[in-house]
């Protein structure tokens, strides 16, 4: 009897903590909505026919798909003027903006695989790195506004970068070294934290301000950078991680550490935007910044990105793909008209990136990656173009679809496992929830933190 009593408080605290969880309901129907896109992906992983995708390579309908993604850029054209028409704040690389960004590099990225674009290898090899260096500069500004290094942020962002990939990794069998692009986004995360969190911790000390303590982070960090990958110690990702990930690593080895310091000059970047375009119209300070963005991307081109041979451009691309990125952003911000434009089309892509880069591997291509689904057919190899061009369409329809959910639930997931860390931390701490009003204020905090988070 006593045994019973005991156990009765036990189950009617746990009863409560649950019930106190007001995502559970979400996170249930989360996780069954995963498993069945993990169903799609495995069927279509298995999908026969198929044939192999080096028969696909094909430029003329790699650069037509281009074509056609700048006509839809331009009719979903967007212009948002600032709410308060006096503000003379400019504002460089909006969430819109980025997110359109990242919407075309991905569509040049998953046609480059579909369509074997071999020649487009240097120019992919950019994309990827400004990927990565969007972690480590998006990452920057939110540590350093937010000072926010907290459990539920790691746990957060943790979920959004790796639960579906390792998820679609496991279901289908493949490698994790084919979502490269995963470990990289979360060891540049991890840090990008430690180096705000030593910047912080700096400032603090007598005689170090806001500048001194955030450089020495960063030259701490590059320190530590040059001690890994420029010494022997690098061979210890091969040994651990195979010869993929640790080209990959590589490859982009200081791409996040420059995204930390241009977030860290973002704020002179934004003063002199306000400068050239938000009091009086400057059209020559304009047309000089997009010739200097032009020739930097002609630099990058002319004296490294027109090579054929990849092991040569990939010992120098750590050191020089921010030229043309640098560039672009140069280019695309050239006004203030152009800072409050993007394209809506291309903003969607954008929000939906991760989910593309892993379903393209088991929807769009298939066995591994090694050949392209035929759905519709005559649409091999040797049918007819248009046949071919259909069933890209219906093939990359259905991969998108499946993707924008698998975001979704991804979110759904994000939101709801964030909440429970939380409740799990004040429980541990003896806090207690008593009002529900609380509990649905506390998951709109989650929301709104994730939604600004997401983009880093």
């Amino acid at each position: 009897m006593e045994e019973s009593s005991s156990s009765s408080p036990m189950k009617d605290n746990s009863r409560s903590f649950l019930q106190s969880w007001t995502g559970r309901k979400e996170f249930t129907i989360a996780q069954l909505k995963v498993v069945a896109i993990l169903g799609i992906a495995i069927i279509g992983d298995r999908w026969k026919p198929s044939y192999p995708r080096n028969d696909n390579h094909n430029m003329p309908l790699f650069w037509i798909g281009h074509a056609v993604l700048l006509v839809l850029t331009i009719a979903t054209w967007k212009h948002t003027p600032p709410r308060d028409p006096s503000s003379t704040r400019i504002t460089l690389l909006s969430r819109p903006q980025t997110e359109e960004w990242k919407g075309w590099m991905q569509f040049a990225f998953i046609m480059y695989h579909y369509y074997r674009a071999w020649s487009a290898y240097n120019f992919i090899r950019v994309f990827v790195s400004s990927y990565v260096w969007m972690t480590g500069f998006g990452n920057f500004l939110y540590f350093d506004k937010k000072k926010d290094f907290s459990i539920e942020r790691i746990v957060s962002m943790c979920i959004r970068i790796n639960y579906f990939p390792l998820l679609l990794s496991w279901a289908t069998g493949v490698s994790l070294e084919l979502y490269y692009v995963v470990p990289l986004h979360t060891e540049g995360f991890f840090m990008t934290l430690i180096t705000c969190y030593v910047a912080i911790k700096l400032e603090s000390r007598p005689g170090m301000t806001y500048w001194k303590s955030r450089i020495a982070a960063i030259l701490l960090c590059l320190a530590v950078h040059v001690a890994f990958f420029e010494t022997r110690a690098v061979d210890s990702l091969n040994f651990f991680f195979g010869h993929e990930i640790s080209f990959r690593f590589q490859a982009d080895k200081y791409s996040a550490w420059i995204g930390i310091v241009c977030g860290l000059l973002m704020q002179k970047a934004s003063e002199y935007m306000s400068w050239a375009y938000g009091t009086i119209d400057r059209p020559q300070v304009a047309w000089a910044q997009r010739f200097l963005g032009v020739g930097m991307i002609s630099l990058w081109y002319f004296k490294f990105g027109y090579l054929s041979d990849k092991i040569d451009y990939n010992a120098m691309h750590p050191y020089v793909f921010v030229i043309a990125l640098l560039g672009w952003l140069m280019v695309r911000n050239s006004s203030k008209y152009l800072t409050e434009c993007h394209s809506t089309f291309l903003e969607f892509l954008g929000k939906n990136t991760l989910e593309t880069y892993v379903l393209q591997f088991h929807l769009f291509m298939n066995h591994k990656v090694q050949e392209i689904p035929i759905v519709i057919p005559g649409s091999g190899p040797d049918g007819h173009v248009m046949l071919k061009i259909l069933n890209m369409l219906l093939c990359g329809t259905i991969f998108v679809s499946v993707a924008v959910l698998a975001r979704k639930v991804t979110v759904s997931t994000q939101i709801a496992a964030t909440e429970l860390v939380t409740l799990t931390k004040k429980k541990c701490s003896g806090e207690v929830e008593e009002e529900e009003d609380d509990d649905d204020i506390e998951q709109s905090e989650m929301k709104s933190m994730v939604v600004k988070g997401e983009a880093a």
